[in-house]
């Protein structure tokens, strides 16, 4: 069960990196009155066929999960940006890779909490197969401004192993350093 926005994010990404992907790129944008995101990956996409199976939640191929009958990552993700009064798009392209995107109207109840988007950016950024993820991030609500772009590959190269104790204690820093207003640092 997904509680929040994140959530939604890390499960869409989680598919992206395991589809043997060598890039996985996700993108949040948000403000007062929306959040909005994109994940696309160059991984092995989908057919025609296999798109409408994948909003089909009695629709699994079986492979991540040999003994589950049902598949609800996206059509979770459909119902609840529905219900937020938000949409979705979803496009593949065999041999290509698939771009999944998502919005939700934040100021309708029944949209979830947007969540953890520094520590969801941590867990993205520690998913096993694609070589470089690349993070991006938007907001503004009228008073606090800020965008930023991470990738995998440069944090690699400052840090070190990104799963060595005190690289991940250093990656959270600066993560949560990136959605600080400059007002709070100075």
């Amino acid at each position: 069960m997904h509680f929040s926005l994140s959530d939604l994010v890390t499960d869409i990404t989680q598919n992206a990196a395991e589809s043997g992907a060598t890039e996985v790129e996700a993108e949040i944008r948000e403000t007062p009155q929306e959040f909005r995101f994109l994940v696309r990956d160059n991984g092995k996409g989908m057919s025609q066929e296999e798109l409408k199976r994948a909003i089909d939640p009695f629709e699994t191929d079986g492979e991540k999960h040999p003994n589950r009958r049902v598949g609800l990552g996206i059509p979770f993700l459909i119902q609840t940006a529905f219900q937020s009064g938000g949409g979705w798009d979803l496009k593949s392209e065999k041999n290509k890779g698939t771009t999944v995107t998502a919005w939700f109207d934040t100021a309708n109840v029944d949209t979830p909490p947007v969540g953890d988007i520094p520590g969801m950016f941590r867990t993205l950024l520690l998913f096993p197969g694609p070589g470089e993820v690349i993070l991006r991030r938007f907001y503004d609500d009228g008073k606090k401004q800020f965008d930023y772009e991470i990738r995998k590959s440069e944090l690699a190269d400052a840090l070190g192993d990104l799963e060595d104790v005190g690289s991940l204690v250093l990656l959270d820093k600066y993560l949560r350093s990136m959605e600080e207003d400059d007002e709070e640092t100075e």
